[in-house]
């Protein structure tokens, strides 16, 4: 019999889920049957087949609907969306869905409501499923990925230049252009909302990596407790030095078991930041909108996966490949397979770490910085300082040995504190043992 679907949304990326299934794969084991809008007379940029879908504006008629057997949610948001969702899951339809905030704010009642679900004695073949491969890093499966690839690996490491949106405008920013420049230039293109806050404060790569730790670390971490720095302090004069060093800057999300002597047996940390990448390291590959997630496992090293992290159809390829495995019964049952309470969340993360000063021009200002350094146990690994054209408004640059993320916090609350600063410096963690 086949699969009725219901779907919640009818944007951009919810037209392409339409366009693959009803008019590319034509299968006879799927059918949308139904579509939840706000408007139905609103229109629509792709054609909707009146004799087999119909377009409703109440999520009930779907929800209540027993022929229906799957919610496809493409709507996003955490209100709507959560009730929408939830309500679903309640009433024994398998759900696939692209909203990684919602299934970052309310991971662990998700997983929870699946398992009560599928233990009201429901069989296998019965159970419902939560697939929600698009909701991280796009066309990349991911998801798929770390759910059955690695059940007989440990993994140790999992990062990932997860936004499209930043990638593109740190990509500009090392060309040359400004910060302001680029932020207009990405919205004028439809990378980036009116308001960018969630991609350029990071809150969106925040929820993604949250969702990849709970996969890879069996760990609830969160959202709340990730330190998150954005892309906002970041300008083309970082872009300069970290040239002078090989380097080049991404907004990368961490999830990582710390490790003193190479055990990675550790508590995990799970961070957000702008990092300082070598160009030979695959991270820096990622170009445009391109994203990327390389995976440190023990049984395979460093694996690396890239593609579109946004896009109609790469977007829609993801939620269509998820709706495919709950029709054939192979999307897993748990949609969090490792489940861990033997983990320690320690997100005052260890790294080397980059820190620009921008200060005027005095005797003393490096003898300063390094004994206020030495007061925090932070060791200075080098200097770095581009010829002074303006001795009110220089830069210098130190790079640091491996400490914690709240040592430099606190040096650099010092720093700006000291007569010779202009501004709170900037920094950031570096790959450093690549």
């Amino acid at each position: 019999m086949a699969t009725r679907i219901g779907m919640i949304g009818a944007g951009t990326v919810g037209g392409g889920v339409y366009e693959i299934i009803m008019n590319r794969l034509k299968s006879s084991s799927a059918t949308i049957t139904k579509i939840c809008v706000r408007d139905a007379n609103k229109p629509r940029d792709f054609q909707i087949d009146p004799s087999t879908t119909q377009v409703v504006t109440d999520v009930s008629s779907i929800l209540n609907d027993d022929s229906i057997n799957l919610v496809v949610e493409v709507a996003g948001g955490t209100t709507f969306a959560k009730d929408a969702v939830f309500a679903a899951l309640k009433g024994g339809k398998s759900v696939v869905t692209a909203n990684k905030a919602l299934i970052a704010e309310y991971l662990d009642e998700i997983v929870t409501l699946v398992d009560e679900v599928n233990n009201d004695g429901r069989s296998e073949k019965d159970a419902v499923k939560f697939g929600y491969e698009a909701s991280v890093c796009g066309g990349i499966p991911i998801i798929h990925t770390l759910q059955s690839t690695y059940k007989g690996d440990i993994i140790n490491e999992v990062s990932g230049i997860c936004n499209g949106t930043t990638n593109y405008m740190l990509g500009k920013m090392e060309e040359g252009a400004d910060y302001d420049d680029v932020l207009k230039e990405a919205q004028d293109l439809g990378f980036a909302e009116a308001d960018p806050t969630a991609d350029v404060a990071g809150h969106d790569v925040r929820a993604k990596i949250a969702i990849l730790a709970k996969l890879a670390f069996g760990i609830t971490v969160p959202i709340d407790t990730i330190p998150c720095m954005g892309i906002t302090e970041i300008s083309v004069v970082d872009f300069d030095y970290a040239k002078s060093m090989g380097c080049t800057i991404k907004l990368v999300g961490t999830a990582v078991r710390q490790s003193e002597f190479g055990e990675h047996d550790g508590a995990l940390s799970v961070y957000v930041s702008p990092k300082l990448v070598p160009l030979n390291h695959l991270l820096a590959s990622a170009t445009g909108c391109g994203n990327a997630v390389a995976v440190d496992s023990s049984n395979l090293g460093t694996a690396s996966f890239t593609g579109p992290g946004a896009g109609r159809y790469a977007t829609a390829n993801s939620v269509v490949a998820d709706t495919m495995r709950v029709v054939y019964n192979t999307c897993p049952s748990s949609p969090f397979p490792m489940l861990s309470n033997s983990i320690d969340i320690d997100n005052d993360f260890v790294s080397a770490f980059y820190i620009r000063i921008s200060f005027q021009d005095g005797l003393g200002i490096i003898r300063s910085v390094g004994e206020l350094a030495e007061s925090q146990g932070v060791s200075i690994h080098s200097i770095l300082q581009q010829p002074i054209t303006d001795r009110m408004a220089a830069d210098t640059v130190v790079t640091t040995e491996a400490c914690k993320y709240s040592q430099v916090k606190a040096l650099c609350n010092l720093i700006e504190k000291e007569d010779f600063a202009n501004s709170a410096p900037v920094f950031f963690p570096m790959i450093s043992d690549y």
